[in-house]
């Protein structure tokens, strides 16, 4: 063999040795990532087998000021984790007066990442949103999906949804009856109801009598196993009341104090949100800051209706 051929050769051979040095050194320094990647990947999947839903409640929001902003940055942080085209708003969605030119403000510009992409927000009424022309406005704009109705329901997948007007000037006459009715006839295994006043709170507003005698045995006697509300500011999950949980989600831009009841499992002065994820056996509850970090996690079994 020739000097060149032998040179040639050698340089081959250290090539190959450092091309599969380089080879197993991009292996290792990535391999970790990957096997990590892959674990979360499996982890997750395992996670969210028989996931049929997930959606976010928040409420009290329309102020358009830095509070607003930093929950809404965290739903959209959230949104690029655990994407979802749900939001629940439950009132005083414009302060301080309902006035629907302020619409752009409090409610276009600070989730314009999530209308961008398509979510949907289906909101009901609060008592700031009445005080002008009761609310009209807002009834018949279309980014909150009323489409004209005071009260509504809507289902997604296995979810059926019922929006109330749960302020004192509401149409109680027939909404009552109305949610009655559609309690009665709903076959979606889940039933969630939300309004802007609480039942069950251990805020400001506290617990609201003439609800439980009206609402709760509604909830009871038609198996809705989730109440979302919003008017006290703060954040508030209750223990199963007689088939139901209320959860308190109204610190969308501003925080008030909160207690504790005998029936409440957690409560928050944080600016939050809540998060869904939907099951077919339950429904997992997350409280979600404004530092993206859970501060509260529960479960809402289906039979707990």
């Amino acid at each position: 063999m020739n000097l060149k051929r032998r040179q040639f050769l050698f340089l081959s051979s250290l090539s190959a040795i450092g091309a599969g040095f380089l080879g197993w050194t991009f292996r290792q320094n990535h391999q970790s990532a990957d096997i990590t990647d892959s674990t979360t990947a499996i982890a997750a999947t395992s996670a969210k087998k028989g996931l049929l839903l997930r959606f976010v409640s928040v409420a009290d929001t329309g102020t358009g000021a830095k509070g607003q902003y930093a929950v809404a940055g965290a739903m959209n942080a959230y949104h690029k984790q655990n994407p979802y085209d749900l939001v629940v708003l439950a009132g005083d969605n414009i302060y301080n007066d309902g006035e629907i030119e302020k619409i752009n403000a409090v409610f276009e510009r600070p989730y314009q990442a999530l209308l961008r992409q398509g979510v949907k927000f289906q909101a009901c009424l609060g008592n700031h949103d009445i005080r002008t022309a009761n609310g009209d406005p807002q009834v018949k704009y279309a980014g909150f999906n009323m489409n004209g109705k005071r009260y509504y329901t809507f289902r997604r997948r296995s979810v059926q949804f019922f929006a109330l007007d749960t302020n004192s000037n509401a149409d109680w006459k027939n909404q009552l009856p109305w949610l009655e009715k559609e309690l009665s006839l709903s076959k979606a295994p889940w039933k969630v109801v939300f309004g802007h006043h609480p039942i069950y709170s251990s805020g400001h507003y506290g617990v609201n009598q003439t609800f439980i005698k009206t609402l709760t045995p509604l909830f009871q006697k038609y198996g809705a196993q989730l109440y979302i509300n919003g008017h006290d500011h703060s954040y508030e999950r209750t223990r199963v009341i007689n088939g139901t949980t209320y959860l308190v989600t109204g610190a969308g831009a501003g925080t008030r104090p909160v207690g504790r009841s005998e029936w409440t499992e957690h409560s928050a002065e944080k600016l939050s949100f809540a998060a869904y994820e939907v099951y077919p056996d339950r429904i997992e509850v997350s409280a979600i800051a404004t530092d993206n970090r859970v501060f509260d996690k529960g479960i809402i079994q289906l039979k707990s209706a």
